[in-house]
This record gives structure tokens, sequence and C-alpha cells, in this order.
């Protein structure tokens, strides 16, 4: 249970698992910092009644460079992704991309949210 600091590509030996679990999200504001939460709950084949196994929270920052992994790994979202997004205004910093990352500018060129 804690906050991310940091995504970062990891070298650990990995494979598929076996079990497929719920998650919730919930949006929280604290102290002016947005963040949002995900909670995995036990698979069916846990023996006790489900309960919160593990969660996370991002704040907006880690937000981004996890959408930017997103659409690395699956670049064919890209259309999903843009239908997804909610009507901004192109005046708006945050539809822009100013003070983004060089890639989040580039991913959101690519959805035309910039020219």
């Amino acid at each position: 249970m804690a906050r991310i600091r940091s995504i970062a590509e990891g070298t650990q030996n990995i494979r598929p698992h076996d079990s497929e679990v719920d998650c919730f999200y919930n949006v929280l504001d604290e102290d002016g910092i947005r963040l949002l939460h995900l909670t995995t709950f036990g698979s069916d084949h846990r023996k006790s009644k489900p309960k919160s196994s593990q969660s996370i929270q991002l704040d907006r920052d880690m937000a981004v460079q996890l959408i930017e992994v997103l659409l690395k790994t699956f670049p064919d979202i890209l259309p999903a992704a843009k239908a997804a997004l909610p009507a901004t205004s192109s005046s708006s910093s945050s539809s822009n991309g100013e003070g983004e990352s060089p890639i989040f500018q580039s991913l959101l060129k690519e959805l035309g949210i910039t020219d």
C-alpha cells in the first residue's frame, strides 16, 4: 500500500499470472494534490472472503508517466484513448503539453491534441 514515486522498466524475469482480480479506483483530493487510488481484491480462488490485496496511488506526474508507458506498450490503443478524452479547450496549458516530457508532448501530437 503505497504512493508510486517512480516508474521505470524492470529487469526481473516475469511470466503471466494464472489468476485475474478486480480493481476499483477512487479519486482523492488532499491538500491540493489529486491522487488516483487503485485497489485490487483477492482472486476468485481466495479461501477467505474478498478483501483488499494491494493498493497504489498515483499523483499527476506518475499518471503522465504511466500513460506514456501504456501508449508505448499498446500503441494501437491511440484511437480509443483519443475517443475517451473529454472535450478540451485548445488554449488550455494542460491540453497543449506545456511542461510535459517530450514523449508526452509527442503522444499529445499523435492524439491530435496539439499542433
